[in-house]
């Protein structure tokens, strides 16, 4: 008998799948249904990627050989996310040039994928940081600045020491950056940002419907936080000033005994006097180094007293003005006011600092809310509106202050405009060109891509600006004023009164600009003269599956803005683009933590391929280890279980093929046998079909394990003949196993006597009728409790199944052999006896 050699069949089988084109799709083909599968795409970052990162790319894989196995036209892509951060910080730490460390470390993340065997069709890869890429990026940039969707202004953002830039509040976590880990501060600076809250409400209302990991969708909706309410506007006792807040509660005003600001307001400094002052600077700075995440969940409650007051505006009552880190200044007003009696975090403050709590909702006797009640009722202490229910007080409220000049209705969200302008190097450059007492102008079409110059020093410098300010023939360049053309200003300056000298944008773009919409280029990757053809996106948009372990707000949430935006102008069919989004769980290392080459825990699948396991069982255990969207620890013996598995087929179809049994030397199957075996393979299609559209990856695989065992049990009653069934049955679990493990089930099914690949074409039907049981498992219950299992005919009547309940011999012992009081029947399933 042959024997299973990973190392002698895998090799050869990626050869012949690249030479056949096996995997490369036909845009053109319309006459079969379409299927874009893809999985969130490779950062190169040198190092290559470990088994976490082969798991996430299987899942999207798995699906893409499944339908391609029935018959769909499938595309799965790959390309790069090359330009940011992971590349230029490797790139400085072997001393290399971003491009050379990036094309070097691209050589080995493709050994890897290819070894692993994924269905790409490699001969449409792309990367974000080729010019023939970005000039599009760019273009995408001029378009939104035409809508008035990119805009610059100044304001403080968080700036990463280590880094060098300026992050994202999403890019923030714990304080701290999400890349390199250390500490962020504040830096005041002029950015470019993209008004992503434009979209807000019709992304939010939208998320609901998606067919989305609900975790995600539920991040997504947090993170925009909208909030219907009032803005109150609260004069300040002794001033002309007024501070105005947000609430969702206006109802509750009465109940109102300080207002909180942001350490991040502007009034601040006006407020303060020679008393509060230091300790109100104090508090501010400490509070800057904390990220808005960590300032809403400290149970902590902190804050200073500015020393001032503001008057209510609906009683006169004087309330002293706070400073307090849990109030945002990005979101509202950055200030609120404050009810303790009817708000936890409020409440928790007021007992800190002995302040007031007054109750102006009647609590519920009935209420369990212990300190504070949150929930509606009659108001009280609330002059005219006493009696009034809180639901209705709202807008009786709101009106009554919109008539006294002192409040309005408003929508606030917690959201804000995506910062996307980095001081770094090695991104894509802001197609923008800026003219002294004149708005930034566009770079004209024709004029991009606006190249990224080679520079012999990319380090970033810690300054406001990156190095490419410092490239002087790069940054000056003539530009017509009208129509955003550009030329060198090393050339001579073209004729026209329009043209005049401007100086580039030396921001570059944050990398996430170039990953918003890379689903889109994949579908026409070569194009030079649009960013993708029309015609060709409304056949395969949306994607039909997509999947990732990252990026649940940032990422996800900015492709939605865009793809939205591209909707508007009508380039797309549809304004999602996702159709199904699954957002998988990590494998852990040895140690319990996230594999992390910082942490240096990381497995490199190449070590388990070269181990003598290969691929396949590399790739089975990876999806048997657990649920998609379950956290696992990686277990050393997994592999080698797998690895067993994978033998055992192939010893049944080896002996098969080599007619080890033949009818003369093993006993011919009886009907019966017959029976179980086309039980056992139909059965075990329909579950292994069914867990693949629902992604329970790791029970299809333990279904695959449960036939192969099935299968030797009838083996070694019975042996392996060259009956039908037994090669329908051996032709089947090739065809359900060949997702999973696409070179073993390749050499198998030619091994077969077929000259085609499984791989297109070839997924196997069940027949309902071999699922049909000759008995049922009847549960019996006496009083609700479990007491017994019957084995019965399938066709028994519900006379026959009671009375055999009521004569099994553990269920007598709980009726005392009684006539019962009632007996219900559940077909086919349960009898419950109430005795």
């Amino acid at each position: 008998m042959r024997r299973y050699n990973p190392t002698e069949i895998e090799q050869k089988w990626q050869n012949k799948w690249e030479a056949d084109g096996t995997y490369a799709v036909d845009f053109n083909d319309t006459t079969r249904p379409k299927y874009y599968s893809l999985s969130m795409l490779p950062g190169i970052t040198g190092a290559g990627i470990h088994i976490g990162h082969g798991r996430t790319f299987q899942f999207a894989d798995i699906k893409a050989r499944f339908k391609r196995q029935q018959g769909y036209n499938v595309y799965h892509p790959i390309g790069w996310d090359s330009f940011g951060l992971p590349v230029e910080n490797y790139a400085i730490k072997v001393g290399k040039t971003p491009r050379v460390a990036h094309d070097e470390a691209k050589v080995h993340f493709k050994e890897q994928l290819k070894r692993l065997g994924f269905s790409y069709d490699w001969t449409k890869e792309i990367s974000t940081a080729d010019p023939e890429y970005y000039k599009w990026t760019q273009w995408i940039f001029t378009q939104l600045y035409k809508h008035d969707l990119a805009y610059q202004k100044e304001q403080p953002q968080w700036w990463c020491e280590t880094d060098n830039t300026v992050l994202a509040n999403e890019q923030v976590e714990g304080g701290k950056c999400w890349r390199c880990g250390n500490p962020v501060t504040k830096r005041n600076l002029k950015q470019w940002f993209f008004r992503i809250t434009a979209y807000a409400d019709e992304i939010l209302e939208a998320t609901d419907v998606l067919d989305w990991t609900e975790m995600v969708k539920t991040m997504q909706k947090n993170w925009i936080g909208r909030s219907v309410g009032a803005e109150v506007e609260f004069v300040v006792s002794g001033q002309d000033s007024k501070i105005t807040v947000f609430t969702t509660r206006p109802d509750t005003l009465f109940g109102a005994t300080y207002v909180a600001l942001a350490p991040e307001h502007p009034l601040i400094t006006q407020l303060v006097n020679s008393d509060t002052r230091e300790k109100v600077e104090a508090y501010i700075q400490a509070s800057q180094q904390k990220s808005d995440v960590e300032r809403q969940e400290n149970k902590e409650k902190t804050g200073v007293f500015t020393g001032s007051y503001v008057i209510n505006p609906v009683n006169g009552q004087k309330l002293p003005i706070w400073v307090a880190d849990y109030v945002l200044g990005g979101y509202g007003t950055g200030a609120v006011m404050a009810v303790p009696a009817h708000d936890e975090r409020d409440f928790a403050f007021a007992e800190k600092f002995d302040l007031p709590i007054i109750q102006v909702i009647d609590k519920p006797e009935h209420s369990a809310d212990a300190g504070c009640y949150s929930g509606e009722g009659e108001l009280i202490n609330s002059g005219q509106f006493n009696g009034t229910r809180s639901e209705d007080a709202r807008e009786q409220i709101v009106a009554w202050l919109e008539q006294q000049n002192s409040g309005r209705s408003k929508t606030t969200y917690k959201m804000r405009d995506w910062l996307i302008s980095r001081q770094r190097y090695w991104g894509a450059p802001i197609p923008i060109v800026h003219v002294d007492g004149r708005a930034p102008i566009a770079v004209a079409d024709e004029c991009l891509p606006v190249i990224l110059p080679e520079v012999e020093n990319f380090k970033p410098t810690g300054g406001n600006t990156s190095v490419l300010a410092q490239v002087d023939d790069w940054v000056r360049v003539w530009v017509d004023v009208e129509t955003g053309k550009t030329v060198p200003i090393t050339e001579n300056k073209p004729d026209g009164d329009n043209w005049v000298e401007g100086r580039r944008e030396t921001d570059t773009l944050d990398g996430y600009a170039c990953s918003s919409w890379y689903f889109l280029r994949y579908l026409d990757p070569h194009n030079d003269n649009e960013a993708w053809n029309p015609e060709r996106i409304n056949h395969w948009m949306p994607v039909d599956y997509y999947n990732g372990a990252d990026h649940a707000v940032a990422h996800l949430l900015y492709s939605r803005f865009w793809m939205r935006f591209f909707y508007k102008l009508g380039l797309v069919p549809t304004p999602e683009p996702f159709k199904r989004m699954m957002y998988n769980a990590y494998i852990m290392a040895p140690d319990g933590q996230k594999m992390s080459k910082s942490k240096g825990n990381v497995i490199d699948p190449m070590e388990i391929m070269d181990s003598g396991y290969g691929a396949d069982a590399l790739r089975v255990y990876e999806m048997f280890i657990a649920p998609y969207d379950m956290d696992a620890p990686w277990d050393p013996r997994g592999v080698p279980g797998t690895y067993r598995f994978l033998n055992r087929a192939w010893n049944l179809v080896q002996e098969l093929v080599d007619k080890n049994n033949s009818p003369s030397s093993s006993p011919e199957m009886d009907e019966k046998t017959t029976q179980e075996l086309l039980r056992l393979t139909h059965s075990t299609i329909k579950k292994v079909t069914r867990d693949i559209e629902d992604e329970k990856f790791n029970t299809a695989v333990a279904s695959m394990m449960e036939m192969v065992n099935g299968l030797y049990k009838i083996k070694e009653s019975h042996g392996i003949d060259m009956s039908d069934e037994w090669r329908f049955a051996l032709e089947s679990l090739i065809q359900i196993l060949a997702p999973f493990a696409p070179h073993i089930t390749e050499e198998l099914w030619r091994e077969m006597g077929h000259d085609d690949t499984v791989h297109v074409g070839h997924w196997p039907k069940w027949d309902e009728e071999y699922l049909k049981s000759d008995t049922v498992t009847i549960i019996v219950q006496v009083n609700g409790k479990l007491r017994a299992k019957l084995e019965l005919s399938s066709d028994m009547d519900k006379q026959s199944v009671e009375e055999a309940a009521l004569a099994d011999e553990n269920v007598q012992k709980f009726t005392s052999n009684k006539p019962p009081k009632k007996m219900v029947y559940v077909p086919g399933k349960l009898v419950n006896i109430v005795s």
